[in-house]
Order: C-alpha cells, then structure tokens, then sequence
C-alpha cells in the first residue's frame, strides 16, 4: 500500500520524474514520502525525507543538482510509527545500499535473529532487514547474487527498487506479490507500483511477473528469475491518456469522480455491447451455467458490489451466490459445493487478500473470474478471466465511479446469462440519465449541512436498498469520520434502536414500492425517538417531503442510482468539516498487504 518510483536516465533530471511518479502515486500511502538522487558534484547519494506529503519533497530538493538516477517512496505505515527515520528510503549498516520496499516482509524478525544479530537499526520497519541482508551477503558474493539470495529468504510480500551507492549507473528491482512495473521511453526506465506513474515519461512497459529481478541501466534492461536465468522481455504500449489522472475543473478527486458516472456506465455499454454481440467470453459464460453456486469474494466497497451481485445472479440466472469476506475466506474456507465458480471483484486488481483466495481456489483447480479496473493487474493475469470495468483511473481513496461500475458489468454478466432478456442498453442508458440528471439539478450541500450534524449516522434500507446502505456508510465513515452503520430496516427494533438520541442522523433509501411502506414505517419510529430523519427515493415510490428524489430506472439496476447522493453526502459532510477528501485518514487506495 506504497507508492514507489525510480527512474535512471541521460537527459531527464531523476527528482522530477520520481516526484511527479509519487505525487500521481501519492493516493497509495501518504504517512511519509522519501527521495535518494545521486549527487554529481560529490559522488555520492543524498536521502531527503520527513513524515507528511510529497509536497515536503517537493520543498526540501528545490536547489539539488540535476541527477541520472533516483528511487521515491510514499508510505502507508505497516511497521513502526509514522516518523522521519521510519520513512523510505532506507539503507543498510555501512549506507552502501538504499532501498524502498512495498509489501510487508513476515520473517523478517527470524531473519534478524539468524543473519543480523550484530547488525544496528536506524528504524523500525521491516524494509531495513533487506537492506541489511544485502549488505552482509556481499562479504562473499557480487551484488546480483548477494539480492538474490537475499530475496530467496523473504516471506511475504515486496515490490523492491535498490541502489548500490557504489555503482550509480544502476537501478536493481524485484517482485513478489506487490505491483511493479517498468517502463521504457526515449529518456531512459522509470520502475514504479503503478502505471500512472509513467505517464509522460515511458510509452511501453512491462507488469513484472512475481519472483522476477530487474538489472537496469539508462540504456539497457535485463530481466531474471530468480535463479538468475534471463527472462524475455515483453513490452505492451501504454494506452492510458495522461488528462484522466488530471483533476481539472474540480477541488478534488472524488467530485470530479462521482460526475463521471454517467460517462463511466456510457463506456461501458460501448465496450460490452457491439450490436447484438456481448464481448464477455463464451467460455466464461459455459464455465459460470456448469456451476451450481457462485461465490463471491471480494473487500469494502467491492464487497458491497458483491452483494449486489448476488441479488442479480439469483434474480436472473437462479444459480444460487455467496459473498464472502476475502481476508476470512483465504484462511477459514466455507464448505464448498461440488461445482463452484469464483467471481473476484476488484478496484485495483491488487488486493492481497484476493490474491490469497485467488492462490487457494487455483490449488483447488476452480475456475476464476476477476471484474477490475485495471487490466495490467495481477488478478486480471492470473485468473482464468477477467472482465474491464472500463471506469478509467480512480484516484480519490474513497471508491464511487468504481463501484457503480461493477453493478453495471455484474448486470451485464448477470443478464446475458439469464433468458429474462432485459434490454440492457436502453436499461443503462436510464441509469446514466438518472445520475446526469439528479447531479445537474439537484444540490444537498445545504440538506447535509442541517442533517448531518452528529458523531454517528445510520443508514436503513431493505432487500436490495440495504446492500446499498451498506456502501453509503463506508462512505460517509471513510472520509467525514462520522460513525456510520448501515442496517437492514427491518432490524432496527432488534436492538439497534438503543443507539437513537435526540438528533441522531438516520437517512432512509426507497427503491421499491414492495417495502416502501414497511421502511417508512421503520423511520417513523426512530422519529418518535428523536431522530433527524432523511428520505432518497426513487419517482415511483416517492412522497412530497422525500428529500431527493431520483428518476426512476429499472428495479435491478436502481443501486446505480441510489448510491449517489449517498456518495455525495459523504463529499459534503467531510467538506464541512476540513477533511482531506481525497486521501482520508489511515487510508490508501490499493491494498497490498493482507
């Protein structure tokens, strides 16, 4: 959950390719953020790094020399405290070797006991044992087979860029679990966790295979495993456009974001549907109607998508669907049925505890489906499918254009594999219009600011209004810091009720006439309680003293719809109170650690 970038070049200057790599990166981590640049004058090289933003960086390199080479980090803290000397990068004993490292090393405690027993610290973090490892095999190997023996001990996860203060011509990188990709352009190689980091400085790259090791030059790129045997190199064009990742008109992210939904379900109904023609694979297709239960696995706002999913699959196809928890379901697997399908859903295509579930149903030789974003990932190359969201690059922490478009390919799934023959594109296009239609006339900025007034908040709904309950309050807690639940309505009297006060928040979604009535009657008596009560509802199943009021879409596809003015609230409640909107506390956008 780091970002990190390393360039080595001829003609670029390394601090500005590595600063403007990290502060694209920065949504990935942003307790700490260090730079090392080789300093021509003195030979040697300087280590610049704090707690905070890149923006410190920035501040303290504004009069460094030009440099060839340089590796950067942003951290998102996993061991040690968010302190100066725990920042990357860090060296080893003797300073000879500088790393930044992202991914968690499990052993790295055993590996201090047997090989560094004598060794000082300089922090608390995990990464300095590799460094260490490094330094020491050197007494008696060349530095390629000092890293190589010293990648063969770790445990865990690692995403690794390496300088040998002693050869200044050179970046070492390696991969295990954590991202890594490399990229070759006219100027020289920039390494990074993240593709966006070599917009305008690489035009083909490579996403690294795990157990591989990179020897890179300014000119020249060698490639192993890790028996030191060269691997071929293999470059795809890198076909991302550099204004996505740009925030243009907008204060943050997450506005510009959650505005881009009606163009996000648009491009998605261009890149499904070709005529009569749906691009999802036949062998997908075959692979999901053999089975005779899907299950599910994914984490926070996929996870919410999940259980949307479960409704679609259920109410079109009548294959029976579980969503589980990927971090409970890699160590305590449920008794399965004798032909399971695996869907993995995804923002990043990088999530560790996917990745542990992906590894133990491949073991178990079941078929796998990952729906991302990012179709470079490691969960998009190593399941037996993948389906693109195509939302483009999100930024913001806080997931909104993401999720909606998950629903809105999950749908498509769901529906090509059922024989009810909804007219989807018609079906889609309504969602998009809704979304366009509510951001453009409506504004809840004066209705959060009067509502949304206390430390807690509950979001109610029923049937398929509760799983979107579910993703409004993650929302709302990621960035307001606002405790917020998300409960069936039903359920409030069976204890939850307890928690009502006078003024408590309680925000209601209605997009079935079927509950509409039992919901409203569930408000009612969180009113009596002293409640301060809120209503999204759609057209048809609205009131006149409903608070926002969507235009009506099909039911299957109304969490769509429904999530966002929730999305919004969230915006605007974490507005009012001087949150960092884009990079909430404690947070970070691709979870690369289990």
């Amino acid at each position: 959950m780091c970002g990190i970038v390393g360039f080595i070049g001829n003609k670029k200057d390394a601090k500005e390719v590595v600063l403007s790599g990290l502060t694209k990166l920065e949504y990935r981590g942003y307790d700490s953020a260090g730079i090392s640049l080789f300093n021509s004058k003195f030979r040697s090289f300087d280590i610049y790094k704090d707690f905070g933003r890149v923006q410190k960086l920035i501040d303290l390199t504004k009069n460094t020399l030009k440099s060839n080479i340089g590796i950067g980090h942003t951290r998102w803290a996993t061991h040690g405290k968010v302190t100066k000397e725990n920042a990357h990068p860090h060296y080893s004993q003797s300073k000879r070797f500088i790393i930044v490292h992202n991914g968690v090393i499990e052993n790295n405690e055993e590996l201090k006991s047997q090989y560094l027993s004598d060794s000082f610290f300089y922090s608390e973090t995990d990464t300095e044992v590799i460094a260490q490892l490094i330094e020491t095999f050197t007494k008696q190997l060349n530095v390629e087979n000092a890293i190589l023996t010293t990648l063969k001990l770790l445990e865990g996860s690692y995403a690794l860029l390496v300088i040998d203060t002693q050869t200044p011509d050179t970046i070492y990188a390696a991969k295990n679990k954590s991202p890594l990709v490399l990229g070759k352009g006219d100027d020289g190689i920039t390494i990074a966790s993240d593709l966006m980091a070599l917009l305008g400085y690489a035009d083909q790259y490579i996403a690294l295979a795990d157990h591989t090791f990179v020897v890179a030059e300014s000119d020249s790129v060698k490639l192993y495993n890790l028996n030191h045997e060269l691997q071929p190199l293999i470059y795809l064009e890198i076909d991302l456009d550099e204004s996505s990742t740009d925030m243009g008109e907008y204060q943050h992210y997450m506005i510009k974001e959650i505005y881009e939904q009606p163009s996000v379900v648009r491009r998605i109904v261009q890149n499904y549907f070709n005529h009569d023609k749906i691009n999802i694979s036949a062998d997908i297709l075959k692979d999901i109607k053999a089975s005779d239960r899907i299950y599910i696995l994914a984490a926070g706002t996929s996870m919410h998508a999940g259980y949307v999913g479960k409704y679609l699959f259920e109410e079109l196809t009548h294959i029976p669907a579980e969503v589980h928890i990927a971090s409970e379901f890699a160590y305590h697997t449920p008794l399965l049925t004798a032909k399971p399908f695996f869907l993995m859903i995804s923002q990043s295509g990088e999530t560790a505890d996917l990745r542990a579930c992906l590894l133990k149903t491949q073991k178990l030789n079941y078929k796998t489906l990952t729906i991302t974003n990012v179709k470079t990932s490691t969960l998009a190359r190593e399941s037996n499918y993948f389906l693109e969201l195509f939302a483009g690059p999100e930024i913001a922490v806080a997931s909104t254009k993401a999720y909606v478009a998950q629903v809105a390919v999950l749908s498509i799934l769901c529906n090509t594999l059922s024989d009810q023959n909804i007219d989807l594109i018609k079906e889609l296009t309504k969602v998009a219009l809704s979304i366009e239609n509510f951001l453009a006339t409506q504004d809840i900025s004066s209705l959060v600011h009067d509502k949304i007034t206390k430390r807690n908040c509950f979001y109610i709904g029923r049937t398929i209004d509760y799983y979107t309950s579910l993703e409004a309050a993650l929302k709302l807690k990621e960035i307001s810091y606002i405790q917020t639940e998300g409960f069936a309505a039903g359920e409030l009297k069976h204890g939850t009720i307890a928690l009502i006060e006078e003024g408590t928040p309680v925000i209601a979604l209605i997009s079935s006439k079927e509950i509409s009535k039992n919901t409203r009657s569930n408000l009612n008596e969180v009113i009596s309680r002293g409640a301060t009560t809120m209503i999204i509802s759609l057209a048809n199943t609205s009131q006149e003293s409903d608070d926002i009021i969507l235009k009506d879409v099909h039911p299957l596809l109304t969490p769509m719809v429904m999530v966002v003015p929730t999305q919004l609230i969230a915006y605007y409640a974490a507005l009012e109170r001087g949150n960092d909107i884009d990079k909430p506390r404690n947070l970070a956008k691709s979870v690369t650690v289990e």
